[in-house]
């Protein structure tokens, strides 16, 4: 009998259906057609086409009447591989340049490729239900193929693993062949926003010729594209709406989407000094906004873009940040209520390093924001550069498969599709909530901004843009030709926005001042913004005596049902001994600082490396059952705890986690929000967030911000890499009122530092260089009256001296002390006081003025620190402690924080020691 007789009996159909389920997943056919299949996998990259030739022709000469069939079956399987090169590689030949012809890319999708020929046009083939249709003709199955996945819009999906998420977006996109379907009044209103958005920026070409402001035009379609989203997204439930972004059509956006006043804008442009004192603003192009919007069916959507500096991909982090906060504080069990968007540069998305961070936060318990939106717009140069010189990999969004995450490729020259990507991407986005990436493939009219030259770079690209219609004429035009609109509406709807710009522009130049709105300004009620002066001011962060001993108890307390490991079972259960016996160890008063800010109904939030034990095993905020490695977090199980207790491991990252971070505590002032370094030179790969945020967000946009940095930092003999979390740059980035830098020497202080930073009704960055070997350090305790009475001590004066005997003052700060301390012992020196400055900044110089006044007799005073010279806050305390002459006592000068050799490392440490009790030594 003929082994292969069945195919006879068997409909095509039944084959196309059982192969779509084999290549879905293998497991799930009969494993004799599994074997059947192995040589037709035609989507993956071991397809093997001679072993198919092989099966057939195996058919044909065992038995000749399955000739007629098997050449049936293996012509339904080429349709079938056909179908499935369009699902994979039709982005490719797409039309989605709107200024260039496209990259050729091989082999193609022509018939001669799949074993097909013209000849087989008018054939009838069932492969057509595969994607949707009946059974179809050849010609009737490639023209819908081609509408789907090769006209203005271009799709990446199929290397997405899970089959129903692949099925959704075949389902989704094979609706009118994924074309747009609008009607007229929806037309008519993508008109009106992109007239709205190539109006805004002639009128501006004019107006304030030469003038930077890095205008959209060759992506405008953007305007009505985030215009339906936003309307679309309140449709959906979407309550809030988180944007960033850089600066290339910020101004447009702003205007036409934020529905920023113009006036200001003008005014922005005009030059103006500001209506504020206290800070010092930043280029138009940069501010952020806040705002109400009522959409088209009355609901109310609160719409944000941050504001960024000139770093172009810092903000992403800071948006997804800003959108865990609302969503933690407003909508903890639907996430898809706050919808982030991220639009980026072509060059930026492909080059900067974050955005690969930022996408491996993307399904992180820690960081994940279900879903961002990401929106790149395409200009095809970066600057002066090339996009072949910018990127190796095939397109700019290729990062977009770190998280299998859809891109769909769109000409901006043609709105419609624009718009019907944007409202499929926010489909994927609230269906499953993850990231979706759109490429919007456009130009830029001019150079990199308005005074720039693109044709010493690119003379032909810039030839064909010269000529090339803008995306608003080309779309009247279709709406002309099909009769929906006709010249006298176009002219009216222009002449009418431009009227209202014209208008604005006299209104503004009769202002003389600029008014800058703080972003987020309705998180911030309550809250207001301070000096440098009342930042010295002393602040009540007792606590009571009674629930203090209650919530030591309770965090020493494991679940007497689980078993851990007998050390970490010692570790817990000694924070209640030492609590009890007076002698509080840096880990205990960091954990009631927690514990009473969460009594107090505040929020505490820690991210960072390894932050869950603590680098140095001294935190154990998280504790894992022995057994099953169940969690135990114990911050979340005291009584009265009104705020919420959050820890998470992050990625190896620091950029894009303290970006994230930062963005955390800009949207809620009430969360105590720490991010830790692993060790603290380790922030230097988050220097662009330092300056560029940190340091200087209130300055620039009037923002405030309650992060906290633990920095670790001392000198141990750790080499040059775990000993300086570079105290210097810090300081230098210190000036006005910007931010707090701390080096605490006591567990107490330490406590009344993070207590403080929520006592108050301001906010300022903190940055605290903190310790690793005072954490076990038998001096560096604290009593309960510290924790229960005290406050946090800007200065500690030396208590254990006679004043009148002191012949030399010492001034220093964090571990250093108890080095100079136990050198004193040493040399039973009882003329020298060890004065430790607790926070450096601002520098509290009255109270350093008092402590003065109580040594008459001094007459040598020392700045003493264990780092180099051209290090830590040496150069800092010269600028800005001027109230006696004095003396350093150091290391000299050297390029690398600490040496790696351990002799040479402690010798140098001892001889800084020396210096600062014998000022003749090294002169």
């Amino acid at each position: 009998m003929d082994r292969f007789s069945f195919l006879n009996a068997a409909h095509t159909q039944f084959f196309a259906d059982l192969y779509e389920q084999y290549t879905q997943n293998p497991d799930s056919v009969e494993p004799s057609w599994r074997a059947f299949f192995q040589g037709f996998d035609f989507g993956m990259e071991t397809f093997n086409e001679e072993n198919l030739g092989s099966q057939i022709a195996s058919i044909s000469s065992e038995n000749p009447k399955n000739a007629q069939a098997s050449e049936k079956l293996q012509k339904e399987f080429n349709v079938l591989k056909l179908i499935d090169a369009y699902r994979t590689r039709g982005h490719l030949f797409t039309e989605t340049n709107p200024v260039r012809d496209r990259r050729i890319y091989t082999p193609n999708l022509d018939l001669a490729n799949f074993e097909l020929s013209d000849s087989d046009l008018n054939t009838v083939f069932d492969a057509a239900k595969i994607i949707g249709h009946k059974p179809s003709t050849l010609q009737e199955i490639i023209a819908h193929l081609k509408n789907v996945y090769c006209q203005h819009i271009g799709i990446e999906y199929m290397y997405m693993r899970k089959p129903e998420v692949i099925q959704w977006v075949q389902e989704k996109i094979n609706v009118n062949d994924n074309l747009p379907k609008f009607d007229i009044d929806q037309k008519k209103h993508i008109l009106g926003k992109l007239n709205e958005a190539v109006s805004f920026e002639s009128f501006l070409h004019t107006k304030y010729v030469g003038q930077k402001r890095f205008s959209l035009e060759g992506g405008e379609s953007i305007i009505p594209a985030l215009d339906a989203l936003i309307e679309a997204a309140a449709e959906k439930g979407v309550q809030h709406f988180v944007m960033g972004m850089a600066h290339r059509g910020r101004l447009n956006i702003l205007a036409n989407i934020f529905g920023k006043e113009t006036q200001d804008i003008f005014s922005e442009f005009d030059g103006k000094d500001y209506d504020k004192e206290y800070f010092d603003g930043d280029v138009k192009y940069h501010l952020g906004l806040t705002s109400e919007r009522k959409t088209k069916s009355g609901k109310t959507i609160n719409i944000n873009l941050a504001p960024n500096p000139s770093h172009l991909e810092t903000v992403g982090a800071v948006i997804e940040g800003i959108t865990r906060a609302k969503q933690d504080k407003y909508f903890p069990d639907d996430f898809s209520k706050v919808l982030p968007i991220a639009v980026h540069g072509d060059a930026a998305v492909a080059g900067q390093g974050i955005v690969y961070e930022i996408v491996q936060m993307a399904q992180l318990d820690g960081y994940k924001t279900g879903g961002t939106i990401h929106i790149v717009i395409n200009n095809q140069v970066g600057f002066t550069t090339n996009y072949q010189d910018a990127r190796s990999s095939t397109y700019c969004t290729d990062v977009a498969k770190v998280t299998l995450s859809p891109v769909l490729h769109v000409n901006a020259d043609d709105v419609e599709a624009v718009v019907h990507a944007m409202l499929f991407a926010l489909d994927f986005r609230m269906e499953f909530g993850r990231d979706v990436f759109i490429d919007l493939l456009g130009y830029r009219k001019y150079g990199h901004n308005e005074g720039d030259e693109p044709r010493f770079t690119q003379p032909v690209l810039y030839k064909i843009i010269a000529r090339h219609k803008n995306p608003r004429d080309i779309y009247s035009e279709k709406l002309i030709i099909d009769g929906i609109v006709d010249q006298a509406y176009l002219t009216k709807i222009e002449n009418d926005y431009k009227d209202k710009l014209d208008e604005n522009l006299q209104a503004s130049r009769k202002k003389d001042k600029t008014i800058i709105t703080p972003f987020m300004q309705d998180e911030w009620k309550g809250f207001e913004q301070v000096s440098d002066d009342k930042m010295l001011e002393k602040v009540n962060t007792k606590f009571d005596k009674k629930k203090l001993s209650q919530l030591a108890n309770e965090i020493a307390t494991l679940p007497s049902d689980k078993k851990f490991i007998s050390k970490i079972t010692k570790i817990i259960s000694d924070r209640k001994t030492m609590f009890d016996n007076n002698v509080i160890d840096w880990g205990t008063a960091e954990t009631l600082a927690y514990a009473t800010l969460l009594t107090e109904g505040y929020d505490v939030r820690i991210s960072g490396q390894d932050v869950e034990r603590g680098t140095f095993s001294h935190r154990h905020a998280v504790v894992k059952v022995e057994d099953s490695e169940e969690e135990v977090v114990l911050l979340n199980t005291i009584s009265d705890k009104k705020g919420k207790f959050n820890i998470f491991n992050s990625l190896l990252s620091e950029y894009g986690v303290l970006g994230f971070d930062y963005g955390y505590a800009l949207a809620n002032p009430n969360a105590l929000t720490i991010w830790e370094a692993q060790f603290g030179d380790f922030s230097n790969g988050c220097q662009i967030m330092l300056d560029q945020y940190i340091s200087c967000g209130e300055d620039k946009w009037n923002n405030q911000n309650g992060i906290v940095l633990l920095l670790p930092h001392g000198y141990e003999g750790q080499g040059a890499e775990h000993s300086s979390a570079r105290m210097e740059r810090y300081l230098q980035l210190c000036a006005r009122h910007n931010m707090y830098v701390a080096d605490c020497t006591t567990p107490a202080n330490f406590y009344h530092l993070l207590r403080r930073q929520m006592k108050t009704n301001f906010r300022k960055p903190l940055v605290v260089f903190s310790p690793k070997s005072l954490l076990r350090h038998p001096l560096c305790v604290s009593t309960q009256d510290e924790l229960i009475n005290g406050s946090f001590q800007e200065t500690i004066d030396d208590i254990s001296v006679d004043k009148k005997k002191i012949k030399s003052l010492v001034f220093c700060t964090g571990k250093f002390y108890y080095d100079l301390l136990a050198e004193r012992e040493n040399l039973k020196r009882n003329d020298v006081a060890l004065v430790r400055i607790e926070q450096l900044f601002p520098l509290p110089v009255q109270q350093l003025k008092e402590i003065i006044a109580k040594y008459p007799n001094a007459d040598d005073y020392v700045w003493a620190q264990e780092e180099p010279r051209n290090m830590g806050a040496y150069s800092f305390m010269l600028m800005n402690f001027d109230l006696v002459k004095w003396r350093l006592a150091s290391l000299k000068a050297y390029a690398a924080p600490a040496a790696g050799s351990h002799t040479r490392d402690r010798r140098r440490h001892a001889d800084a020691i020396r210096m600062v009790f014998d000022k003749d030594l090294f002169r």
